[in-house]
């Protein structure tokens, strides 16, 4: 009884309102033009509804639907099949397109049929009002939101056409279950296009949105698929649909189709997420300002950046990625399958040096998303993996040594700091092949220490290790010794230099693009050089004489050009393998994420399998 009481008083107000506005016209226009006090308190220039986002691997295939709270994915109206549009204004609005926002039969009508049905059927407001109701204003029924929700469809029928209006609202309806608009509806109850759909589903579709929660088809199918016939009914009488026709559509079967969001290789998306981040703060200059030691400037600039992040998102683009779905997969199967069940954990990165394209990482052995990403999140120390870019090849760039050149693999003992070669022997004069390959310490320190500690960092520094300060600039560094160490992408990244001597970082996101296909962001780098061509030659000698006769011969197999280096920090702790073939340059790092002895895997070299088995298929 209250709820038609409430309608009848809307229904007095409604002319009441209308009279205020008329009798005030005059006293407003000595102050200001009405419209122009409207257009002050309510602009309605644009209505963007929030959609669906996605991310696409390189083959074109969608990996992720992203959503902030619900599904959407927005329609033209040219796209939506007439029938639906027809429905909605028989059933919800007969004079769609005579009334300028408001109908009072309409109300009228609603108390009738609402009284005749002892149901809320119909809620006696337009199309407009509805799409004002869902866009600008709550659900709750009181008489301040109704009279708030009048003045709103007044507004917006003043700054939309009738098209637009209906295109809005058939996009911007709420169909129960997170699905918001008639295709996010239409892929999540029946897993196809709305233009796929035939008129009994989409009839049975129109039936949702008058009562969400009643009409929720996963709940109450029954009630669901009664009010579709009354509303295909309700078309009969008003001569939009024959009586034959109504009959076949209500004897029609109804079989939901229901679809799960896309949400694949949660280690790489997870990435993703957090590159976008530096993508558009790259691009929209907010770089500085988040590295600035003043925190009131970082979290303004934080907060900012995360604002734009969430409008590009809700806006409908699509994020282009590098990832090889197929390498991806067998990169998971790789570092599940030789780990084993167990506390070891793994990270693996896959970069394609020529493109430089992330086209593959994996977080962690079972990694969940959002989760701690041990490939980009996980700084460990990197023993002697550390040596090609730190002690080697500064040394050749700056000496323009021979590789057989000899150096002392004795002792080493300087100001109390004794480290030993891994056997725990000492060894006489070798060559620097032998020395690398053998990734014997004392002659890595060795030449470190002619090149000087200060020229050596200023070529690490050329990558962006993010936690190398000027804290590690000492001799321990040498072989692997540093206070937080870097993450296997980092170290990845940088063993790509020794592809041709450039240096880019690998970026998993190809662009960023809207509905159009109109490029909204992407990445401008550029190579710079680090080594020059007689060095990359050099090291690339040493680096395949250790898959050849080093500390890597499990990692050789016959193709153009394999070589790589192994690292293994003090007590086993960190297991890396960092190496290139042709095309590709992969890392693999095996820890604990809490350090511990790894000596029982140690001998079964489970880092250097896994970078064996990953490049022979990226290849």
């Amino acid at each position: 009884m209250r709820t038609y009481v409430g309608y009848i008083t809307i229904f007095l107000l409604v002319p009441v309102l209308i009279l205020f506005i008329f009798l005030s016209y005059q006293e407003w226009s000595l102050a200001q033009s009405p419209y122009h006090v409207l257009d002050e308190r309510i602009p309605i220039e644009s209505i963007e509804l929030a959609q669906n986002s996605y991310m696409k691997a390189a083959n074109g295939k969608v990996i992720s639907e992203i959503s902030t709270g619900g599904k959407r994915t927005y329609l033209k109206l040219e796209d939506i099949p007439l029938f639906l549009e027809n429905l909605f204004i028989v059933t919800e609005d007969q004079k769609f397109y005579d009334h300028a926002g408001v109908d009072l039969s309409g109300i009228s009508r609603a108390l009738l049929i609402n009284s005749q049905n002892k149901t809320i059927e119909q809620g006696g407001s337009t199309i407009t009002q509805q799409l004002a109701r869902n866009v600008y204003l709550s659900h709750d029924r009181t008489y301040n939101r109704k009279l708030s929700e009048l003045i709103y469809a007044y507004q917006i029928e003043r700054k939309k056409s009738k098209p637009e209006i209906m295109e809005l609202y058939l996009n911007a309806i709420y169909f129960s279950n997170g699905a918001y608009g008639i295709e996010a509806a239409s892929q999540y109850y029946f897993s196809k296009p709305t233009g796929e759909l035939s008129k009994a589903e989409l009839a049975f579709l129109a039936a949702i949105p008058n009562n969400p929660e009643n009409y929720n088809p996963l709940k109450h199918f029954d009630a669901t698929k009664k009010r579709q016939e009354r509303l295909l009914k309700q078309m009969v009488a008003e001569g939009d649909l024959g009586q034959a026709e109504y009959e076949k559509l209500i004897k029609s079967t109804i079989k939901l189709d229901l679809s799960t969001p896309v949400d694949l290789y949660p280690d790489y998306v997870t990435y993703v997420h957090q590159e976008l981040k530096n993508l558009v703060a790259s691009s929209e200059g907010l770089d500085k300002s988040l590295q600035s030691p003043d925190v009131a400037i970082r979290k303004q600039a934080e907060a900012e950046l995360d604002i734009k992040v969430e409008k590009l998102l809700n806006s409908g683009v699509t994020i282009h990625t590098a990832l090889d779905t197929k390498l991806q997969t067998q990169s998971k199967t790789a570092v599940q399958s030789k780990i084993g069940v167990n506390d070891i954990e793994g990270a693996l990165v896959v970069i394609q040096h020529h493109t430089h394209e992330l086209v593959s990482l994996i977080g962690g052995k079972d990694y969940k998303k959002n989760s701690f990403n041990r490939a980009y999140q996980g700084y460990r120390q990197p023993g002697s993996a550390i040596k090609p870019l730190l002690d080697y090849a500064p040394y050749l760039e700056e000496t323009d040594a021979d590789i057989n050149q000899l150096v002392s693999g004795a002792s080493y003992c300087s100001n109390s700091y004794c480290p030993k070669n891994y056997s725990g022997d000492s060894y006489g004069m070798v060559t620097l092949r032998t020395a690398f390959a053998q990734s014997y310490n004392t002659p890595a320190i060795r030449i470190f220490e002619k090149t000087g500690v200060e020229t050596s960092f200023k070529y690490l520094d050329a990558f962006d290790f993010k936690k190398v300060s000027k804290k590690d600039h000492h001799t321990s560094s040498a072989i692997g010794g540093f206070e937080y160490g870097m993450s296997p992408l980092e170290l990845t990244n940088a063993y790509t230099s020794f592809n041709d001597g450039n240096y880019q970082p690998a970026r998993a996101i190809i662009k960023v693009t809207d509905q159009e296909g109109k490029v909204l962001y992407k990445w401008k780098d550029r190579s710079k050089e680090i080594w020059n061509k007689s060095t990359v030659a050099k090291m690339r000698q040493l680096l395949h004489e250790t898959t050849l006769s080093g500390t890597a011969r499990k990692a050789y197999f016959p193709t153009d050009y394999v070589g790589g280096k192994t690292g293994t920090t003090n007590d086993v702790k960190d297991m890396w393998f960092v190496g290139l073939t042709a095309n590709y340059t992969t890392g693999v790092w095996i820890g604990r994420d809490k350090p511990s002895n790894l000596q029982s895997i140690y001998s079964h070299t489970p880092h250097v399998l896994i970078w064996k088995d990953i490049s022979q298929t990226a290849e």
